[in-house]
């Protein structure tokens, strides 16, 4: 069909016609199935305004939340909030995937802010270990960053040299795993008089460090067999 001059340009309808089927079988009563509630919810999503950069700032903002209510002895909503935001880092980098929304910087913004927000609930950690002068888990505070630090560069090195580097027993999910149980339960929950906070910072140093050294050698490894015979 010939656009006559000074119409605006048609626009697609392929969303439009999925969005009125919804709505027709919400009319006609049928129900409609998780795969098609999926792709509404995706699209509608992705239409939206909501960029992967926005969700990593979400992701900072809720970090430092934690940090703040740390330094508040709320460690029960500090390992909630704790975990929200660790969603939002994990979220990021799927949805822009998902929506075609990234670009290099946003990448480069995402990396950044995820080793930052770490650092910054582990630092408000020793902060509070320090006032009750507990200095042997605030030696294990420092040395949890500086693993959690080295597991990332690790990682970003050896893709640099071509080698993949996913090995290793304390990737992101599992730190954030640990952290959280550690803060949830830092003063027992109202379950018990029992604090986790400290074993977990440990077992966060022990892992953390373990995992270097398996991404070290594993690099290593990698790396030998490339070598011309």
């Amino acid at each position: 069909m010939t656009q006559e001059p000074g119409q605006p340009a048609p626009r697609p309808t392929t969303r439009r016609r999925r969005s009125g089927a919804l709505a027709g079988a919400r009319r006609n009563g049928e129900p409609l199935t998780a795969a098609e509630v999926r792709t509404f919810a995706r699209d509608r999503l992705i239409e939206s305004r909501l960029t992967p950069n926005a969700i990593s700032l979400t992701g900072l903002v809720l970090n430092v939340a934690a940090a703040v209510l740390i330094t508040q002895r709320l460690f029960f909503f500090a390992g909630v909030v704790f975990v929200l935001g660790s969603l939002m880092d994990m979220l990021d980098g799927r949805y822009s995937r998902m929506s075609g929304k990234g670009t290099p910087f946003g990448a480069f913004l995402d990396s950044t802010l995820d080793r930052a927000e770490e650092g910054i609930v582990l630092t408000a950690v020793a902060a509070y270990l320090a006032a009750h002068s507990q200095d042997v888990a605030v030696a294990a505070v420092v040395v949890s960053v500086v693993g959690s630090l080295l597991v990332s560069y690790t990682r970003a090195r050896a893709e640099a040299l071509g080698v993949e580097c996913k090995v290793g027993l304390a990737t992101r999910p599992v730190r954030v795993v640990i952290l959280s149980i550690g803060l949830a339960f830092a003063r027992g929950a109202s379950l018990g008089d029992f604090s986790l906070l400290k074993p977990a910072i440990y077992v966060l140093a022990v892992l953390t460090t373990v995992t270097v050294l398996q991404r070290v050698f594993h690099v290593r490894r990698e790396l030998n067999r490339t070598l011309p015979a």
